[in-house]
């Protein structure tokens, strides 16, 4: 193909007219092919320069190995899950999503399930479909007036929230990692999940599912809902616990609930759920909107057009490639500081509103840019609904309020040729110990070395029972017994104090992990101060 040819896109799954139409008018050559088999789609698409999937197109690592000229890969919908992103990193393609062009739709749907628990319509239906006349049955309430408990304040509990306040309802959510200021700016009050569950009269909840989400609304939680709550779930099905939904609708501590996702989909026929007179399912139809389909469409074209023209995705899902005369340096320190990250959210966990990367060493004279994003991601990417990775992490950080401020200290620290610190702060909180961690690259792996200002020195890979408390005779010994009578290992241990008897952090590397009954044993040997579970 000459210099002057039009690049060529594949779309091999249905999209949108619109979508289709702007591809044409920025002078690109379309092919529609919507019926390739595995086979066929490797043998066609050394031709293209992109492709454009929905969930249809399976993108394989052999399918990328065969992709010589792909620049980009774009998904017309929010999940990623049919692309082999790494791989397609490996070969220096651009994989894209469109997480935003279904926002609206699923904020509405919702609404629409608060709605429909509210007035009783799906058995109303029923009802009149029966034949019946049955209007005592179906005594509603109104919204108005009531509170909304949103867990999650990302894209599409913003849409609802501003959605509820205009139905005259108040707001209250839980999010540990969006700042007050974000919160007031939509007219929504930020508290602890006990509140916010013990205060709603309707609950929506906005989370992804991780470690820390999985069956967050159980039993014991829908105890401390106020009595004839209603939930709604548009987000991930596992993070409600099936078998306690189940029992709360049974006593009335949930008058009803309305689930548009589940953990299993579709739900197996014998789910315990299924056709429960207090439930409203729907078969995960919240971003199923004409508007929504031709936004997706939309903003997945675009995103090809900007990258064959040489312009940046705005909705990237994987990393840009650093520099290859770089990689060797930078790349190990891409590592360290999302370890660090992902080390402070797991040990000290808040309201985020301030981060300061530092960089000591000669390392400070490399662009930072990604090390930033990096950081960001490693604090954000298992607590926030979004997707987080270097592209848009500064973007998810704008959105919820975060300020991240970078320093350069060029001159090496005295005790490691280049060192990064990770400080996270919460303004307006009362100030808590553990605010900040600091670490460097030893023979390309990444360690921890110091936690606030006490000097540690451990590789920062597997599971760490940390301790800080006052350096005194016994209690490396008590834990160290409590842990043995426990059946779990372990395989080093550091200690890191300011001054004999003084303040000192201990750090205990495990097998396995602690599960948190045990760790809250610890906690009771460690009176002082407090006790914690990291998995890096």
């Amino acid at each position: 193909m000459s210099e002057n040819s039009p690049a060529i896109v594949l779309v091999s799954d249905p999209l949108a007219e619109s979508g289709l139409e702007m591809l044409r008018q920025a002078g690109l050559q379309v092919d529609v092919r919507t019926s390739l088999s595995p086979a066929e789609l490797i043998e066609a698409i050394p031709a293209y320069d992109a492709l454009i999937v929905r969930s249809g197109t399976q993108v394989t690592a052999d399918v990328l190995r065969a992709a010589h000229k792909m620049r980009v890969i774009a998904r017309a919908g929010v999940g990623v899950d049919n692309v082999d992103v790494p791989a397609a990193t490996r070969h220096g393609i651009i994989v894209a999503n469109a997480p935003t062009g279904n926002v609206a739709a699923a904020a509405e749907h919702a609404v629409a399930l608060m709605f429909a628990l509210a007035r009783h319509i799906p058995a109303a239906h029923a009802s009149m479909a029966k034949g019946e006349w049955d209007r005592k049955s179906f005594l509603g309430i109104e919204l108005r007036d009531k509170t909304l408990g949103l867990l999650g304040l990302g894209r599409v509990a913003s849409h609802v929230a501003r959605r509820a306040i205009g139905l005259d309802m108040q707001v209250i959510a839980y999010d540990p990692y969006v700042s007050a200021e974000f919160a007031s700016n939509l007219g929504v009050e930020l508290a602890p999940l006990d509140r916010v569950l013990a205060a709603s009269d309707f609950i929506s909840i906005h989370l992804p599912l991780t470690d820390q989400t999985r069956s967050l609304l159980n039993a014991e939680r829908f105890g401390l809902c106020k009595k004839g709550v209603r939930i709604v779930n548009t987000s991930r099905g596992g993070v409600i616990d099936d078998i306690a939904l189940a029992e709360a609708l049974e006593t009335g501590r949930v008058a009803g609930a309305a689930l548009d996702v589940f953990g299993e989909e579709p739900p197996a026929a014998d789910w315990l759920l299924r056709g429960h007179p207090g439930l409203i399912h729907t078969p995960h139809i919240g971003g199923s909107t004409s508007e929504a389909q031709d936004q997706v469409a939309i903003d997945a074209v675009a995103q090809v057009i900007d990258v064959l023209a040489g312009r940046p995705a705005r909705y990237a899902v994987n990393a840009p490639l650093i520099p290859v005369s770089d990689v060797e340096i930078v790349a190990p320190y891409v590592d360290l500081v999302e370890t660090l990250g992902r080390f402070l959210t797991q040990f000290q966990p808040m309201h985020i509103q301030e981060i300061e990367l530092k960089v000591h060493g000669p390392i400070a004279d490399y662009d930072a840019t990604i090390l930033k994003a990096a950081a960001l991601r490693g604090l954000l990417a298992n607590v926030v609904e979004e997707r987080v990775n270097v592209v848009n992490a500064a973007i998810i950080a704008e959105q919820r309020g975060i300020i991240l401020s970078e320093r350069r200290q060029r001159h090496h620290y005295e005790r490691f040729e280049n060192m990064i610190t990770l400080k996270v702060q919460s303004k307006g909180a009362e100030r808590t110990t553990f605010t900040s961690v600091r670490g460097s690259v030893l023979g390309g792996e990444p360690y921890i070395v110091a936690i606030e200002d006490l000097w540690v020195d451990f590789l920062a890979r597997g599971h760490f029972v940390l301790s800080w408390h006052t350096d005194q005779p016994g209690i490396i010994g008590a834990i160290g017994t409590l842990l043995g009578q426990h059946d779990i290992n372990i395989a080093f241990m550091h200690v890191g104090r300011r001054s004999p008897r003084g303040e000192a952090i201990m750090v205990l590397n495990t097998d396995e992990p602690v599960p948190p009954d045990l760790l809250a044993e610890i906690d009771r040997i460690v009176v002082t101060h407090q006790a914690r579970m990291v998995s890096l």
